[in-house]
């Protein structure tokens, strides 16, 4: 592509994650929006078990088992004249890290929020992260076709929980079972609920922000409160302001059910009016690299074993940052300052994929890995080095030993533990004493999925003993002594071979401060 060409297909590019509490219905919005992109013909509801209709995002056999996401997926299509990436993020709150570095690689991000529930822990972590970055915002009240709370409260929790103002881009009309529509203050229309008997889906308002007299609905008393809501929120609610829109001080604010596809498109083909193209990032010696740059760059945001367990594959999820990506085109990989040719690359719609043989600043690319890769690594072309900023890393506090219950299948027990341990969900230690395998996690949830995919993916049953909560601090090797490890205090070394202590809890760190005052721990590497 040429520098004009470049530019044109960057423009088209909308890349976001969809972030929630678990259960909000953030797996189900993402199915309806890969119907409309024509992806998919039929979506299947997470719950819908007994059909075999299983989420389109959920590709891992646990996820269909449990009808929850535990891993970041990665879904392509074209609408409305855009190339959309979405991330569909875990919302169980044990996977926040996957989802952390997630949000590291877009533009953007969907709030999904259950009408009913309103802002919950999970989601005001996300939110947190987001706000950090300041990426915009666009939020989605989800599951109006149950009963759910005020409107008017759920914005005002968004305002005063999350520090964000909102605009209320359409309003209910009614809820659950009473369900008639959407005031669609932005389009100037209201969108009937399930309208198909009367043909009309959409019908327009006049300069007043009203309902023709003649229309059914006008007779309906929710149809007159609703007209009141609106009336308070012209008066005394915010105006639209894109600017504080892209810089995430101002969330837009969709009602709908993702469900019963309520809502859905009227928000789809909205958010890409105001969503963001391909932002600038920044490298750790401060340069900052355009979307539009010729030399080619990218960073590895996550790594996954067995999205295909026939064929044993481990691919490395590479968000585009510069330049235009061909297959077979020759990179260099920062950390090792090696070259490298990317043969083997693919686009994702979930369990389904196919071979890319071009894409640009924006998109996100699957490279087959065999080991290369570490998430946060820096690819690039040209003769100038980029290294982008460092992903987060979380601390465990949750500890288990592993061994095989079959100890003639080292061989398998091995070879998935350290896949595994590459995507990041959890980490490996190895005591010092012993070269006992420990694993780390933020969460308990995280265990039971490597021990599930231990066997499933590796044929490999593993028995694993809780070890409890334990705060994990490096200390420098030069000013260790393994005299110092005791039951309360563990020493083990990480992947990198560098030693640490897993402390029982703060009273053992204390104590050994006050033994060792000159001894210098830290929190993380």
């Amino acid at each position: 592509m040429n520098t004009k060409e470049l530019a044109a297909a960057v423009d088209t590019r909308r890349t976001f994650a969809i972030i929630s509490h678990p259960d909000a219905g953030k797996t189900t919005i993402t199915e309806q929006m890969l119907l409309f992109g024509g992806v998919v013909r039929q979506a299947g509801t997470v719950k819908a078990r007994k059909s075999g209709n299983f989420a389109k995002s959920d590709w891992m056999e646990i996820e269909k088992k449990r009808g929850i996401s535990v891993t970041s997926s990665v879904m392509q299509f074209d609408y409305d004249g855009k190339r959309i990436n979405i991330l569909d993020t875990p919302g169980h709150e044990d996977f926040s890290e996957d989802t952390y570095r997630t949000l590291m690689a877009v533009d953007s991000a969907v709030m999904v929020i259950d009408s009913a529930k309103g802002i919950e822990p999970q989601t005001k972590k996300l939110f947190q992260i987001c706000k950090m970055r300041g990426i915009p915002i666009f939020t989605f009240m989800n599951k109006l076709d149950r009963d759910g709370r005020e409107p008017l409260d759920l914005l005002n929790e968004v305002e005063e929980v999350l520090g964000i103002e909102t605009y209320p881009m359409n309003w209910p009309i009614g809820m659950g079972k009473g369900l008639k529509g959407l005031y669609d203050r932005y389009n100037h229309r209201v969108e009937l609920y399930h309208n198909e008997a009367h043909g009309e889906t959409f019908l327009p308002l006049d300069q007043d922000g009203k309902l023709d007299p003649s229309v059914e609905l006008t007779k309906d008393s929710i149809y007159r409160d609703t007209l009141d809501d609106m009336e308070l929120i012209e008066e005394a609610g915010n105006a639209f302001d894109e600017d504080k829109v892209a810089a995430g001080e101002m969330t837009p604010v969709f009602f709908g059910s993702a469900l019963t596809n309520f809502g859905v498109e009227t928000f789809l083909k909205t958010y890409l009016k105001y969503a963001p193209k391909p932002s600038t990032h920044q490298t750790r010696d401060d340069q900052v690299v355009q979307p539009t740059d010729e030399q080619f760059s990218g960073f590895v945001f996550k790594i996954q074993a067995n999205m295909n367990p026939n064929h044993r594959d481990r691919i490395a999820f590479v968000r585009i940052c510069s330049g235009e990506f061909d297959r077979g085109m020759d990179v260099v990989l920062q950390r090792t300052g090696k070259k490298m040719r990317l043969n083997n690359s693919t686009q994702f719609m979930a369990d389904t994929r196919e071979t890319v043989e071009t894409a640009v600043a924006g998109d996100i690319v699957g490279l087959y890995d065999t080991g290369n890769f570490q998430i946060g690594d820096t690819i690039y072309t040209g003769k100038h080095a980029v290294q982008f900023e460092k992903l987060p890393q979380f601390t465990p506090e949750l500890f288990m030993r592993v061994t095989a219950k079959n100890v003639m299948k080292q061989k398998s027990f091995h070879k998935g533990i350290e896949q595994l341990v590459q995507e990041g969900a959890v980490q490996l230690y190895t005591s010092y004493s012993t070269g006992d395998y420990i694993l780390g996690a933020v969460g308990q949830l995280q265990f039971e999925v490597f021990k599930f995919r231990m066997q499933n993916e590796y044929n490999s049953e593993v028995v694993m003993e809780p070890m409890g909560n334990k705060t994990a601090r490096w200390i420098d090797p030069e000013q260790l002594d393994e005299k110092m490890s005791s039951s309360r205090n563990l020493l083990v070394k990480d992947r990198a071979g560098k030693p640490l202590f897993l402390f029982e809890n703060a009273f053992a760190e204390r104590w050994f401060a006050d033994k060792y005052p000159d001894v210098k721990l830290t929190a993380k590497l």
